[in-house]
């Protein structure tokens, strides 16, 4: 019996270790590191430490179109015209897609400013454009539509690719128009401070990359630290808000410094250090905080 109850208390000292940790900062794990352990409060909470899911939308391989039966697949497969398969779709992150964005935008299809990611805006953007010029309005990019999209506008210039402006915060998620949220968009990465639905301040964010994504729901604030270092890649997290396990809303002074050409490793960063102090002091612990697409 002192055996067994010594086996148990040596096991629960090893849990409390490893949900002390924190993973976030920025990402520059070699290939192949196991994902981070998400952390636990120092008063004593209990936050989530469920594993990370992507939830993103269907890529193109994965579309819901795309029949389920594997005959129907590939007979669909075997008859498709190279033509139509989709060059850039809903899901995509890339510099190609910047540049369907900015000439989405000279052509007045799309008001947001280039991300770099193909969201539900580009989508709709990419429709009209579409059905404005007879083609199939799929709401994906392909050959035809993007030959008859360069046809139409002009090469893009280095501010239209990436306005000095910040970015320009999407329509609020249904769940951020109650209280006091942090509303933040994947699409349009932007962080928006929210009370009573009436927006109180914007700022530009970043996520974790495709291998350490940061969640998407619905979190409340269980606790802030306003000088905090990851006690797995101890790098520095100031003003953190930590709302889902490990990851944490906080200042990024590599984002600061590389913008969109790194990512954290699960956390929302923020790189205008005064923007996130401001944030910081008005934020309190159980407050509402929203991840959405």
């Amino acid at each position: 019996m002192h055996r067994q109850r010594a086996i148990v208390r040596t096991l629960g000292a090893a849990a409390a270790v490893a949900l002390a940790a924190t993973a976030c900062g920025p990402k520059a794990t070699p290939a192949g590191a196991a994902s981070p352990v998400a952390s636990a409060s120092p008063a004593g909470a209990s936050p989530e430490v469920s594993p990370s899911s992507d939830d993103k939308p269907a890529s193109p391989s994965a579309s819901p179109s795309q029949s389920a039966s594997p005959s129907a697949s590939a007979s669909a497969s075997a008859s498709a015209s190279p033509a139509v398969k989709p060059i850039m779709a809903n899901g995509d992150d890339s510099d190609q897609v910047r540049e369907l964005q900015a000439r989405l935008k000279q052509l007045k299809f799309l008001s947001a400013k280039p991300t770099g990611f193909y969201g539900t805006k580009t989508t709709a953007a990419v429709k009209a454009f579409q059905s404005r010029h007879g083609l199939p309005a799929t709401g994906s990019v392909d050959a035809a539509t993007w030959k008859k999209l360069q046809e139409a506008s002009k090469k893009p210039s280095k501010d239209e690719l990436r306005p000095p402006e910040v970015n320009e915060a999407d329509a609020p998620d249904p769940r951020c128009m109650q209280g006091r949220v942090m509303c933040i968009s994947k699409e349009s990465r932007t962080l928006a401070w929210m009370i009573d639905g009436k927006v109180v301040s914007t700022m530009d964010v970043r996520f974790g990359s495709e291998n350490t994504p940061t969640r998407e729901g619905e979190f409340s604030v269980g606790w802030k630290a306003k000088d905090w270092t990851s006690t797995i890649y101890h790098t520095p997290m100031p003003y953190a808000m930590f709302f889902s396990g490990g990851q944490a809303v906080h200042y990024s002074a590599d984002f600061a410094a590389r913008g969109y050409n790194g990512a954290s490793h699960g956390c929302v960063n923020v790189r205008e250090k005064g923007k996130i102090a401001a944030l910081f002091d008005q934020v309190k612990v159980g407050d509402k905080v929203v991840v959405y697409w």
